[in-house]
């Protein structure tokens, strides 16, 4: 007979495989011998109080015999000779959108303007030890988007935008570990996504579409108000190549700005948008783990032989306006994430494990247009310009490298110049500077306001053992490019589908992944109408 049950345990019960076993029996009024099978369902934490417990959500088969495991594995169907669609841009939207255009039975053709997931591995270790930018291969740009050397959390909020499941069990299929269906907050691990979106693009190569890497769009080929195509620049040839298609999925992130720039150009509609900037934050790993686990930092390590590296999540309200943490990254790395020359960015990882010493989260401020009001004359790209500013601020200020300016927290929220500044991940290195008056007083006062509040939620947060590094600047595009609620097409332009992060219609992997899946969708649907 097959049992589905939920337990409440203890870290070290829930472990612990025996335990967990007789716990199981004991809930289900028989002998232990007598469960053939059981699987985890869901896990979640309760950390709330000292007396820490594990949810779990439990399968178990009594008296009968095991089923077989679930095979993932997909067999897509060969478009080779299918109708072509072209998705530009190959992060989490592009490539689910490819995943699902092949099952709908369309040819992807697929354009990256970086380089495969490989390759970019030397332009992320010029960027940390160099301090060299290519504008079109590094943390944002490149096979897997942003995603894939920022760290892979799964975990969404956008449970009614379509079938999470669906995208995790897709992930699974091309080798991430299947506890990524089970955990509360589902991680994969920049050290383990370079094999799962290789894989990715295997599947799209061997059911016939088609991968392009090193192209970038320059133009849209547009004839009576309908796409017919793109312009590309072929970045290792400098040579010029067309694709041509009547549908074009825009997957292109948040941090695609000539895109914009392009749109803009053309008189292609695009709206301002509010959006997000602020710091990164950092402290050490253990005493994060001693504020949510409830112990002392010497006490961290037996905790840690059951339970993960500690997170959290804060936010308050200051001066009208939202503060609070985004990305946060439990055993995790500080990376700059610039796209351009000229500018420092800040964004956190982890690796599988989250074993690093360090604990980083953006904590970040609500921006609105009376922020930006002296860009103005810019239109649509006032928020832009906005960014693109404190971006190049933090350049300056860190010495016109990819050092980072930076500050103790207390420090920060005292108005003190630090003195010395802590050791920490980020590999470029940091410089002492008075953040407290560097950034635009709309940001610095509330997060003066917010950092000081999160200290009463969390005792020992507000610490000058913690450092913030600025700037986070890219949690979110500043530009929308608006699409019918029905069609997903651009209001101006049949054919063109904006999609995901750059659209501004996403905000991670998982909702940029169900929002490629959305577009391939639409274009299905309106092909089945004609």
């Amino acid at each position: 007979m097959k049992h589905e049950l939920n337990l409440v345990l203890s870290p070290e019960d829930a472990a612990n495989e025996a335990v967990l076993k007789k716990a199981i029996a004991q809930t289900v009024s028989c002998k232990v011998d007598a469960i053939t099978h059981f699987r985890v369902l869901k896990r979640s934490i309760d950390a709330r109080s000292r007396n820490i417990k594990i949810n779990l959500k439990i399968e178990a088969y009594v008296g009968e015999q095991a089923p077989e495991s679930i095979n993932y594995k997909i067999n897509y169907p060969n478009v080779r000779s299918k109708p072509p669609v072209i998705v530009v841009g190959a992060g989490p939207a592009g490539l689910y959108a490819a995943l699902q255009l092949i099952e709908n039975g369309f040819k992807p053709i697929v354009i990256e303007r970086g380089k495969d997931v490989k390759s970019r591995r030397r332009d992320l270790a010029a960027i940390n030890k160099e301090h060299i930018v290519n504008p079109n291969s590094n943390y944002c740009f490149g096979e897997g988007g942003a995603g894939t050397y920022s760290d892979g959390k799964l975990y969404t909020r956008s449970t009614k935008r379509g079938d999470v499941s669906k995208v995790l069990e897709i992930f699974v299929a091309h080798g991430a570990d299947e506890n990524i269906l089970v955990e509360a907050h589902p991680h994969i691990g920049t050290n383990k996504l370079p094999k799962i979106i290789q894989a990715i693009r295997e599947s799209i190569i061997n059911a016939g579409g088609e991968v392009y890497f090193n192209i970038q769009v320059v133009d849209f080929i547009i004839e009576n108000n309908a796409v017919k195509g793109v312009v590309c620049s072929d970045l290792e040839k400098n040579t010029t190549i067309e694709f041509n298609a009547d549908n074009v999925i825009l997957a292109t992130g948040h941090s695609a700005r000539d895109i914009f720039e392009l749109l803009h150009k053309k008189n292609i509609l695009i709206e301002g948008k509010t959006f997000a900037m602020g710091v990164r934050v950092e402290h050490p790993q253990a005493l994060i783990d001693s504020l949510q686990y409830h112990c002392s930092i010497p006490e961290v390590n037996h905790k840690r032989d059951y339970l993960p590296a500690a997170s959290y999540s804060l936010v308050h309200q200051a001066m009208g306006r939202g503060v609070y943490s985004f990305c946060m990254c439990p055993g995790g790395i500080i990376a700059p994430c610039a796209t351009a020359p000229g500018e420092v960015v800040t964004n956190g990882w982890s690796p599988s494990k989250r074993n690093n010493p360090f604990a980083n989260s953006g904590i970040v401020v609500t921006i609105e247009p009376e922020d930006y009001k002296k860009y103005a004359s810019e239109g649509p790209l006032a928020g832009l310009r906005y960014q693109q500013a404190l971006e190049k601020m933090a350049w300056e200020a860190g010495g016109k490298t990819q050092t980072a300016p930076a500050q103790r927290l207390l420090d920060f929220v005292n108005g003190k110049v630090s003195a010395s500044l802590p050791a920490v991940s980020y590999q470029p290195g940091i410089k002492s500077v008075a953040l407290h008056e560097l950034l635009p007083t709309e940001i610095a006062k509330r997060l003066q306001l917010g950092f000081a509040e999160f200290g009463k939620k969390m005792r020992g947060y507000l610490s000058n053992d913690a450092v913030i590094v600025g700037v986070e600047s890219r949690t979110s595009s500043p530009i929308r490019i608006p699409r019918d609620t029905e069609t997903l097409q651009h209001p101006q332009i049949k054919g063109l589908y904006p999609c995901a992060e750059g659209a501004g219609y996403a905000g991670g992997i998982v909702s940029a992944a169900i929002d490629g899946q959305k577009c391939a969708n639409a274009i299905a649907g309106l092909h089945s109408n004609k």
